[in-house]
């Protein structure tokens, strides 16, 4: 909804002003009219943003909210409820403030006579394009309420999936981050306290003690110069990969990296044959959902791959033969999507596909971090090893001139 300015004239020749909400300047108009016959001026009211009334939090909307949402609406669209009063029933109950402000506003935009789709795109801009088109399709070809079962397993799916990553990741992550950590401490505070301790002293110190110290110093001297270039580094690389051949090349890296290449590839897949499923299930049309599904995928080389293929079938040509010519995608999906349309069953198919595709995307992960676990202790072990030797060995030098 937009919040409109006016002035007007009321029935009995007065002038007045006030605000209105509407969802565009007509609409705004014919409520002003109900109440003064003559209006003057109707002017949007441009809204305030500060650090008061900025909105914390993450803008994309959370998959597992969107899947509650989704099941809470195919639930209460079977008892008969019309879509406006069911928005307004599940914008009541939500905790999630994003969503519960679209429902009610796009509760007030569906009840003046808005299509579904639009009120949602119009009133939140974190809301998926899948879920968008979905909804639009469904509310096309008079089946909303499948839809909403339809996006309800998929973004369970997502979420599901999402969440073993982000455990099987934490482990290894938060190794790493306290090793630098350590480090940082160790070369900026223990080294040179105990570097002091040895030239007091005196005495021959091995070249290891004095590698280590060096090393200190250095660190000690240009840190904030090491930070500055390390900071220009990100900044130089955030910037390459926002022009399009550096986020090509980046994202085709990704691709190509050793073990993670595989698991990004995997990951490609099952997005793709996912969000496909979803859309051919919500009544899209393969070139429709092959553009939408472009556009919610991960990796952007996957991306230009699949809208590729929409302008192919849209040419007159088989899904099955656009993916084959495409370079990235496994061979299995390709193949696969070719039985699939083939056989008439493609969003079946698709649907089992991205589940197998899910599974090794999880198995790889797996595999990658119980890999990447023993290198990281290994490295840890030898670091403290080095530590150690460094210290111990000139102490036998200081036992033996006290």
């Amino acid at each position: 909804m937009i919040t409109y300015q006016y002035k007007a004239v009321s029935a009995d020749g007065a002038n007045v002003s006030g605000i209105v909400e509407a969802t565009d300047e007509f609409a705004a108009v014919a409520k002003i009219k109900n109440t003064c016959p003559i209006v003057l001026k109707v002017t949007p009211v441009k809204e305030k943003k500060g650090l008061l009334t900025m909105e914390l939090g993450h803008k994309k909307v959370n998959a597992k909210a969107l899947s509650v949402m989704c099941s809470q609406f195919a639930i209460i669209l079977k008892s008969g409820v019309t879509i406006s009063r069911c928005m307004e029933m599940i914008g009541e109950q939500t905790e999630d403030k994003q969503l519960k402000k679209m429902l009610i506003r796009s509760a007030e935009d569906v009840g003046e006579g808005n299509s579904v789709a639009n009120s949602f795109e119009k009133n939140c801009d974190g809301l998926p394009i899948t879920f968008i088109e979905t909804i639009r399709a469904g509310e096309q070809s008079g089946t909303l309420e499948r839809s909403f079962e339809t996006l309800e397993s998929y973004y369970s799916k997502s979420y599901k999936t999402s969440q073993k990553v982000k455990q099987a990741l934490t482990y290894p992550i938060f190794v790493i981050i306290v090793a630098i950590i350590v480090v940082i401490v160790v070369m900026v505070k223990v080294v040179p306290t105990i570097s002091s301790t040895f030239g007091d002293l005196g005495g021959d110190i091995p070249g290891i003690t004095k590698f280590l110290i060096a090393t200190s110093e250095f660190f000690q001297k240009y840190i904030w110069l090491i930070i500055a270039a390390i900071a220009a580094l990100i900044i130089g690389f955030k910037v390459y990969t926002n022009s399009e051949k550096g986020r090509y090349e980046w994202n085709k890296c990704k691709l190509k990296m050793p073990a993670f290449g595989k698991i990004n590839l995997l990951n490609g897949a099952s997005q793709f044959a996912n969000t496909m499923s979803a859309l051919l299930t919500a009544g899209l049309s393969i070139s429709q959902a092959l553009e939408v599904t472009a556009k919610t995928m991960d990796n952007y080389v996957l991306s230009l791959e699949t809208n590729k293929m929409a302008g192919k079938i849209e040419e007159g040509r088989r899904l099955g033969d656009c993916m084959r010519q495409a370079q990235y995608y496994p061979p299995t999906l390709t193949e696969m999507s070719a039985i699939g349309e083939e056989t008439g069953e493609l969003e079946s198919t698709l649907e089992t596909i991205g589940s197998y595709f899910d599974n090794e995307a999880e198995h790889a992960t797996n595999q990658a971090i119980s890999k990447l676990e023993p290198t990281i202790m290994v490295f840890l072990a030898l670091f403290a090893g080095f530590i150690v030797i460094a210290i111990y060995l000139p102490m036998f030098t200081m036992y033996n001139l006290m």
